[in-house]
């Protein structure tokens, strides 16, 4: 193996390691954590040096960066993969989305939902859907309540009722939420907390069978977002090292 390799895999025993204390403290499955590794800036062989590690869940910030990246050709190298869009969402990119990855976190409001939604088509490969929720500083983007966030549910469920086939190929499966960036965990952790409250309620008030996802944490804080319940970490940093760009 290669020195990239052997750093790549190194990190992704420690980030496992790391999870399974986190889980450990909190009296959770480690195995019911999945590690998404955030592969803005990063090259094709950075990618599948990860996917060698065991990786098999990937997220990109930006369209573009991702389709020149994940090509079919490269995608059949790695059976197996999956790509989320995590970044924020452009309406004049959404077909392009739909056809290069396999779902979208970052859903932050009714306008966008709706979109997608229109572009929505009976699929084979189920799309995966996440809604974000704002719970950090005032640049972040996502639905601005847990109001805002049940309307975008209660749409999602109107839309299932006029298609029933959109449960199957477009699942509505959980929420995200980018924590504020500070130095403060205890801000983070209440981030963590105010959308597992959103995720409690949702689940409480709205029957979908596939509502089970909670994206939140990055490498500075995802142990913390176990802790609170978090069942997707987005890790790049933590797992690549430091960015190229």
């Amino acid at each position: 193996m290669n020195t990239m390799t052997d750093q790549i895999a190194e990190n992704y025993v420690k980030l496992q390691e790391r999870v399974f204390l986190a889980a450990q403290r909190s009296g959770r499955d480690p195995n019911s954590i999945t590690l998404l590794g955030v592969t803005k800036f990063q090259d094709v062989d950075a990618i599948r040096c990860a996917y060698r590690a065991g990786i098999r869940s990937f997220g990109e910030n930006r369209v573009q960066e991702a389709l020149s990246k994940y090509q079919d050709s490269f995608r059949q190298e790695m059976p197996g993969i999956h790509l989320d869009m995590v970044g924020n969402l452009q309406k004049n990119k959404i077909n392009k989305i739909l056809a290069g990855f396999d779902g979208i976190q970052s859903i932050g409001s009714l306008g966008m939902l709706c979109a997608i939604l229109d572009r929505a088509a009976p699929r084979e490969k189920p799309f995966r859907l996440f809604l974000e929720l704002h719970t950090g500083e005032e640049s972040k983007s996502g639905f601005p309540t847990v109001e805002d966030l049940l309307k975008g549910v209660e749409y999602y469920l109107e839309k299932w009722e006029s298609a029933k086939w959109l449960s199957a190929s477009f699942p509505l499966v959980g929420l995200m939420t980018m924590a504020p960036f500070t130095q403060d965990i205890q801000m983070r952790r209440q981030s963590f907390r105010s959308l597992k409250r959103a995720f409690g309620k949702i689940s409480n008030e709205c029957t979908i069978e596939s509502f089970k996802e909670l994206s939140m944490g990055m490498s500075m804080d995802f142990e913390t977002a176990v802790e609170e319940g978090s069942t997707i970490i987005r890790i790049g940093t933590a797992l690549f090292g430091a960015r190229n760009a």
